[in-house]
């Protein structure tokens, strides 16, 4: 969890101590608080310690209970800010993948520079269909959400029409571990395998691998995308992080940076790729 989006919280916290503490009937213990809501009293504690995230229910409960309904819309604001940044996968994939990737669909439309860092697997822009399918099939079953599949391919299929745009520039570093895991059938990872050798030379698209043989002066972590330098997109399994302050930014572009260091372009970037094809035609 981000350092901002804690000390977000723990602010929020601040100001409902500061209702409680200021109901007009008179200053209020949390243990009358939690009568009156009829919660647990820790609750009230984690909630003013920022120990947990308040819901939008949550909030206009304590407005109302602390005599002051006027600050729900303060408070409901302060939380809605909150979800923006800290954006979980249980909420988002409520309904589906399809919404995901229609957000991001979104944001890609008016992003023109792209810099894109993945460890772990094919970089979704430019993934194949059926790549897609199975990445979104075992998420689906990691977080217990509704089975989209196809229209959540077909979303991100839509989004790769930004590889052929003018104006558009995509610097993607992939590290060679993304090009070696079975997270599909070896079919399927042979023919991304070849979608990823045809990228190369696309004017719009800059693909760096990071062989294993490279030298690295941080570690390969955490997915992540950064958009015209405006807003950091970085996944986590439990979450994705919304991030736009200027030191956030700051931080992953200098990730990007020193990751960039590391990789390979142009016909050697090819030869790592060939050699993840024949290591997987030896299987």
């Amino acid at each position: 969890m981000s350092t901002d989006f804690q000390q977000a919280r723990e602010a929020l916290g601040d100001r409902l101590r500061e209702l409680r503490h200021s109901c007009p009937e008179g200053r209020l213990t949390g243990a009358q608080l939690a009568e009156r809501l009829h919660w647990p009293h820790s609750k009230i504690s984690k909630l003013e310690n920022g120990r947990q995230t308040a819901t939008a229910d949550d909030l206009r409960a304590w407005a109302e209970a602390t005599s002051q309904p006027e600050a729900a819309g303060e408070l409901t604001s302060r939380v809605a800010a909150l979800e923006s940044q800290v954006r979980s996968w249980r909420r988002q994939l409520a309904s589906g993948h399809r919404a995901v990737q229609d957000t991001h669909n979104a944001e890609h439309v008016r992003t023109s520079v792209f810099h894109v860092w993945q460890g772990a697997m094919v970089v979704g822009q430019l993934q194949t269909a059926d790549y897609a399918r199975h990445i979104f099939e075992h998420y689906a079953t990691l977080h217990e959400s509704p089975r989209d599949t196809e229209e959540a391919v077909r979303a991100r299929m839509q989004r790769q029409e930004g590889l052929y745009k003018t104006g558009k520039k995509y610097r993607i570093l992939m590290w060679e571990a993304a090009l070696h895991a079975l997270v599909c059938p070896p079919s399927v990872l042979a023919a991304q395998l070849d979608r990823l050798a045809g990228v190369i030379g696309l004017d719009t698209v800059e693909l760096g691998i990071v062989p294993f043989s490279a030298p690295l002066k941080i570690p390969p972590a955490n997915g992540f995308w950064v958009l015209d330098e405006r807003i950091a997109i970085v996944e986590d399994w439990h979450a994705e992080l919304w991030l736009d302050d200027a030191q956030s930014i700051t931080t992953y572009m200098k990730v990007w940076s020193t990751l960039q260091k590391s990789a390979v372009y142009g016909s050697k970037a090819q030869n790592v790729i060939n050699g993840a094809r024949r290591a997987l035609n030896a299987h």
